[in-house]
């Protein structure tokens, strides 16, 4: 079997380079003769001048037959990356890294821009580069666009001094000795909104370069880890709205379809859903999806499915669908008939989550669960090319019940957290992907939400480790904060920034910097009303029912409102439902 692969390798090894970046290279090194891995090395590191491997994992070579059929299937040719031409947006983001000082910084670019892309023609300098991943298949995407050796640190796989080292944050903490502290020049960290947890500063603190970047598609979001003691400055953003605008991607119009899943007993491991048990809970679901394509899918459509049994049972509905797991060894084919429309539909499982170019999707339907915002940027990521003959992304997020579980939907994409939406109204927020934050602000602007702000807002505050100075704060889904006042006026803190910080009173300031000036605002000028924004004076009258008044008023403005939920009321939540009428909706800001 090895002989095969070697001799396929000897015959044309114009077209493999880097084949170091491949587990295969260390298969092939434990089982052929060591002279033959020797010959393997010259020509990766030698004569190769043209092109280098993207290793397509092919599992398990049961025969000799197989091995001989699959082979030239491992390796397919690709640019190298300095081949490759950069986007005007991409330039420039490389051009203010490389005129920065050294330090730590941060940029922002949305997902199917090119991240990717653009960090790894970042200039060595003649120095190393360790590039960090959270996620294993992260790890071997970036290899493909480097035109010098890369090494791995994931698993079982090591690195042996190259240029490029591209580690899995799990593996590298763990192996901290193997590295002195000025190995690498450069660091660059993917998902970088991730960059604030324990295991990645251990990272940073063994480390020395010269610089460190940061790179995330995430936006703005109010309920993330702040990092501005990770990173000193976001040098460059890019948003969605922007990329749409600029026509690098297309538009995106969003639905929401409950398809009657229940995930409330499905365990949370590593960020995202247990498998296995997710598996389980989507059984039986197949049907709702195929009548979600059905009334709601327009043109080529590509479904993430959970499983591959699932993937099977969703295609016998879907007349022409195929099915795409990690097994099909003839996707390109399969693709180029997609995109001729010869086949209407492709539910893959995933297969097709980053790394794969799909010229036509005109419907993405999301099947797959999933707590992890990259993992839904990246499924929904496949869906966002332009294309002549399409004129936007249909977005289909399949929902259910997930419990205290944040799912990963649409609005998660622009920075909009629903879980402050109360379940009966998140149906409300769907159509174009810009409107969503304002069907958020209005779904959110109802009692069932104002009776939890209280608990809202401390629980978020206290994650965040932020002094409120206890004030009455009203939090929205865009992450702004409100504290409302009488005679309808209020003080507003924006959403702070990916560094912590946020643009208050005309200045760009620490987020506590903002909350402590607005608290010595309302001590200086409002401090008769301090029985409307002192949480402390507030609490001690709101631990009493409401009185018969306020359950008048609220039944009288709010006919629609669900009686039941009037039961024990006190006169804090009661009063936070009338502060909010009293002081105009909301929704009109």
């Amino acid at each position: 079997m090895w002989n095969t692969i070697y001799k396929y390798i000897k015959d044309n090894f114009n077209y493999i380079r880097f084949l170091q970046q491949c587990f295969l290279y260390r298969k092939v090194c434990r089982f052929v003769p060591q002279f033959h891995a020797q010959l393997v090395d010259n020509y990766l590191w030698g004569e190769c001048p043209q092109f280098h491997t993207e290793f397509l994992f092919l599992e398990n070579y049961s025969n000799q037959n197989s091995v001989e059929h699959d082979v030239p299937h491992l390796f397919r040719r690709v640019p190298q990356g300095e081949n490759m031409e950069l986007r005007d947006y991409q330039k420039e983001c490389i051009g203010i890294i490389e005129s920065k000082a050294p330090g730590a910084y941060l940029c922002q670019m949305p997902t199917g821009c090119g991240k990717t892309a653009t960090f790894t023609h970042i200039p060595r300098n003649g120095g190393r580069v360790l590039v960090l991943a959270h996620r294993e298949e992260l790890v071997r995407q970036p290899a493909r666009y480097y035109d010098c050796p890369v090494g791995f640190e994931i698993a079982k796989e090591r690195s042996h001094g190259e240029d490029v080292v591209i580690a899995s944050v799990q593996s590298l903490v763990n192996r901290l000795d193997r590295f002195s502290y000025d190995e690498f020049d450069k660091i660059i960290t993917d998902e970088a909104h991730h960059a604030a947890a324990g295991t990645y500063k251990k990272i940073y603190d063994h480390f020395s370069p010269e610089k460190h970047i940061g790179f995330t598609a995430t936006p703005n979001r109010g309920d993330k880890a702040k990092l501005d003691d990770v990173y000193s400055e976001i040098i460059f953003q890019r948003d969605l709205r922007w990329a749409i605008q600029s026509g690098y991607l297309c538009d995106i119009y969003c639905l929401r379809v409950n398809i009657g899943f229940d995930l409330t007993a499905v365990h949370t491991r590593q960020g995202d859903y247990a498998p296995g048990e997710l598996e389980e809970a989507m059984d039986g679901t197949a049907d709702a999806i195929a009548q979600a394509y059905r009334e709601h899918a327009k043109g080529a459509t590509l479904i993430f499915a959970v499983s591959v049994n699932q993937a099977e049972e969703i295609a016998k509905r879907i007349p022409g669908a195929v099915v795409v797991t990690g097994k099909t060894k003839n996707r390109a084919d399969i693709i180029e008939r997609f995109t001729r429309r010869e086949i209407p539909c492709i539910v893959n499982v995933m297969v097709f989550t980053e790394g794969t170019d799909i010229p036509l999707v005109e419907t993405v339907i999301i099947a797959r669960p999933t707590q992890s915002e990259a993992l839904y940027t990246q499924m929904v990521g496949r869906g966002l090319r332009t294309h002549p003959e399409k004129e936007k992304l249909i977005l289909i997020d399949c929902v259910g019940v997930t419990g205290r579980a944040s799912l990963c939907t649409a609005p998660t994409l622009i920075g909009i957290d629903l879980k402050d939406v109360p379940a009966s109204k998140a149906d409300q927020i769907q159509g174009p992907i810009f409107e969503l934050p304002q069907k958020a602000i209005a779904a959110a602007d109802c009692p069932e939400s104002w009776i939890r702000n209280v608990q809202i807002v401390d629980l978020w505050a206290k994650g965040m480790s932020y002094n409120l100075h206890d004030v009455n704060y009203f939090k929205m889904p865009d992450g702004k904060l409100i504290c409302n006042l009488t005679g309808g006026k209020r003080i507003v803190i924006q959403c702070p920034d990916q560094l912590g910080r946020v643009q208050y009173c005309g200045e760009f300031i620490p987020y506590q910097t903002a909350l402590d000036r607005a608290y010595r605002e309302l001590c200086d000028l409002h401090d008769e009303e301090r029985k409307v924004w002192d949480l402390n004076i507030v609490k001690q009258w709101g631990k009493k029912p409401a009185t018969e008044k306020q359950l008048q008023y609220i039944r009288r403005r709010f006919k629609d409102f669900d009686s039941k939920s009037l039961v024990g009321l006190t006169r804090l939540q009661a009063n936070q439902i009338l502060n909010r009428v009293f002081n105009d909706r909301m929704v009109r800001l």
